[in-house]
């Protein structure tokens, strides 16, 4: 998506899955407009940011009930028997769509008190940096540990 608010990549460096989530909000709305992906990694964590994608472009949800998501729900409109042991890999796309609308709000905000475009780019390197060392990583880094972690047989794009 060439005009989206916010491109966040997301990654799963024990599965090497990586989603990158690209949003575009509604002028002066707190509301999705539109939602695309891209990614590579397994079966679940692809197809979970597809249908993820789909709900969001038909349903056109405020910020406020993207927050309200719980991964349980998304773990449920999967379907758990398709699940099975992998809730992280079906939970990656909704905690970086989370992560993108955080961001669109987090930008907006800075805007609004007079920051800069390459100030809010360097408070995002903080935050990021201090992220480090969780399971699920979002951001520039996500894209950087889910390459050095993807087994070999993992999916590639569109090899779903």
């Amino acid at each position: 998506m060439d005009d989206a608010d916010a491109r966040v990549p997301g990654g799963n460096p024990g599965c090497g899955d990586l989603v990158t989530m690209y949003v575009r909000a509604e002028p002066g709305e707190d509301r999705i407009a539109e939602v695309s992906f891209e990614g590579e990694g397994c079966t679940i964590s692809q197809a979970a940011a597809s249908i993820l994608a789909d709900r969001m472009n038909r349903k056109k949800p405020g910020f406020d009930e993207i927050a309200a998501l719980s991964y349980e729900q998304m773990i449920d409109l999967l379907g758990r028997d398709v699940v099975g042991s992998r809730p992280r890999c079906a939970t990656l796309a909704l905690g970086t769509l989370k992560a993108a609308v955080k961001r669109i709000e987090m930008d907006r905000k800075l805007r609004a008190a007079g920051r800069s475009d390459e100030d809010i780019e360097k408070m995002r390197a903080v935050l990021e940096s201090q992220a480090a060392g969780t399971d699920l990583v979002f951001g520039e880094a996500a894209e950087k540990l889910a390459e050095q972690g993807r087994p070999a047989d993992a999916a590639k794009p569109g090899e779903l």
